[in-house]
């Protein structure tokens, strides 16, 4: 609760420590109850500053950034509900299908896939996701 509305749940901010969070004010997830809302993830890895090439690697470092954030909201992947897949390359489908598939086995979040022009031409692979922390099925 806020004191300008004392009924409204609090909103909590994470970030990754990325540049682009900061030059564009936006937080890679924003955590409004125990709905917890993740921006656009690619497969940078920022620990390192790499970007690797495939797409299956992309997608399983995806994945570990997601992972990172949903932890520091005290959740797992388990409670993803929602995701978006935004796919730079339709031939890419069924390789990250597969690392996906293998991440979600037994959690079957509602998922919507399109082909999208993305940013940078490197990125093979962008999701953004919906969670509720600790309302798993």
């Amino acid at each position: 609760m806020t004191p300008d509305h004392p009924t409204a749940p609090v909103r909590k901010r994470f970030t990754s420590g990325s540049e682009f969070e900061r030059q564009y004010n936006y937080s890679r997830a924003v955590q409004v109850g125990n709905h917890l809302m993740i921006s656009g993830t690619t497969g940078y890895d920022y620990a390192t500053s790499t970007l690797a090439e495939t797409a299956a690697a992309q997608t399983e470092q995806l994945i570990r950034n997601v992972e990172k954030v949903l932890a520091q909201a005290g959740g797992t992947l388990a409670d993803i509900v929602r995701v978006r897949m935004y796919l730079a390359y339709a031939a890419d489908y069924d390789i990250i299908m597969d690392v996906y598939a293998r991440a979600f086995v037994g959690i079957c979040p509602a998922c919507t896939t399109v082909e999208a022009k993305l940013f940078d031409p490197a990125i093979r692979i962008e999701m953004d996701m919906d969670a509720i922390i600790d309302a798993r099925a």
